[in-house]
């Protein structure tokens, strides 16, 4: 029988997919539906796919300039709140969060660019 070990590389994956989807909840009020996360050298890519929020996608015909207006104001919101989370889970320096969302596939993508490259003896 098998034992399940997990590698640092995955278990950092989870936590941050756990504080990710926590983040989430606490700002829209759901969970994020699928999320990918991949690492390359001082970026970590996150891709996800989660719900509009439904007040937004009622008001979204009849006003779009509000709702875009409204978005960009919460991924501002977003982006401060994971990277304060983020530098004190993992005690990891964040020069930037950079992320899109589009409500027509509610698809996003995060980019946390760190200070230094990823490596597993950082966490």
């Amino acid at each position: 029988m098998l034992s399940a070990v997990h590698s640092p590389v995955t278990t950092f994956k989870k936590q941050l997919a756990h504080l990710f989807n926590q983040i989430n909840q606490e700002m829209y009020g759901v969970g994020v539906k699928k999320q990918r996360i991949e690492i390359f050298d001082d970026k970590i890519i996150i891709f996800s796919q989660s719900k509009r929020v439904p007040a937004l996608a009622s008001i979204s015909e009849k006003y779009p300039e509000l709702t875009v207006t409204v978005d960009a104001a919460l991924v501002g919101e977003y982006k401060a709140r994971l990277k304060e989370q983020f530098q004190n889970m993992f005690s990891i320096n964040v020069v930037a969060i950079l992320k899109d969302y589009d409500p027509n596939t509610e698809s996003a993508c995060t980019v946390i660019c760190l200070e230094e490259p990823f490596h597993t003896t950082t966490i």
